[in-house]
């Protein structure tokens, strides 16, 4: 058989480009997606081996369609869809004004138009080839907690997207969700600051039942396996975030 295709959005690093080399490890062809970071979309690829970088904004249609079109017409073939790309505004939840009915707009755009563009437009591949959907929300959809209440929002919204999902491409695709904790990224840093970063990565570790942060490489792991292994699975939101979704309350 050919080796199989996968587009991983937002894979330029972090999770994202994770999840890309844990799929070429396992020989996989890879699009490796960017909306901005060509340098590093490039170097995740080349890293990648049997891999193509293409530039797609996944928030406008054209742009998904020409995303699914590069992989068709490298490969002739699409088996699997990873919905990284997103965005934040990093607001305390607290200061109500730092957010603007654009920012909410903004990040919907990206964190639940763009999976939905994505999947609709891969669609027609992945039902060809019984294929896999994996989309990266966050335990902020449950927990109402992360960089932002519109970003908290999206990802809860992008769930709900994700179980209908799941139900009108069945049988042919599945459609799983990731829902990572506090990841050790580059993001977060550059989003939170060095000093706060550390603070909140220190707090989460020591509130997390497993006692630790969660790595980037074990979000692709966890996206491996719902894409290659669990085939009776779909509908389903993974937490991978060391335990923290059925942590005790905190004493007051």
């Amino acid at each position: 058989m050919d080796p199989r295709v996968a587009i991983v959005t937002g894979s330029a690093s972090g999770i994202g480009a994770a999840v890309a080399l844990e799929l070429a490890g396992r020989g996989w062809r890879v699009v490796v997606n960017y909306s901005k970071s060509e340098k590093q979309a490039k170097e995740t690829a080349v890293r990648c081996g049997d891999a193509i970088a293409v530039r797609a904004d996944v928030s406008d249609d054209a742009q998904c369609r020409a995303l699914v079109q590069a992989a068709l017409d490298k490969w002739g073939r699409l088996d699997a869809l990873v919905n990284n790309a997103g965005t934040t505004k990093f607001v305390p939840h607290a200061e109500l004004d730092g957010l603007s009915a654009g920012d909410f707009q903004r990040i919907y755009a990206t964190n639940v138009i763009g999976p939905f563009q994505m999947c609709r437009a891969a669609a027609p591949a992945l039902k060809a080839a019984r294929g896999a959907i994996v989309n990266v929300s966050s335990l902020a959809s449950r927990a109402a907690t992360g960089s932002s209440i519109a970003y908290a929002a999206s990802k809860a919204a992008l769930n709900t997207v994700s179980m209908t999902l799941a139900r009108v491409l069945a049988p042919e695709v599945r459609v799983n969700v990731i829902a990572p904790g506090f990841v050790d990224t580059p993001w977060m840093v550059a989003g939170y600051g060095e000093e706060r970063y550390a603070r909140l990565r220190e707090t989460y570790a020591s509130i997390a039942p497993l006692k630790s942060v969660t790595q980037p490489q074990d979000v692709a792991q966890a996206a491996a396996w719902l894409i290659e292994a669990a085939a009776q699975v779909t509908g389903q939101v993974l937490y991978v975030d060391a335990g923290m979704h059925v942590a005790p309350p905190r004493k007051v």
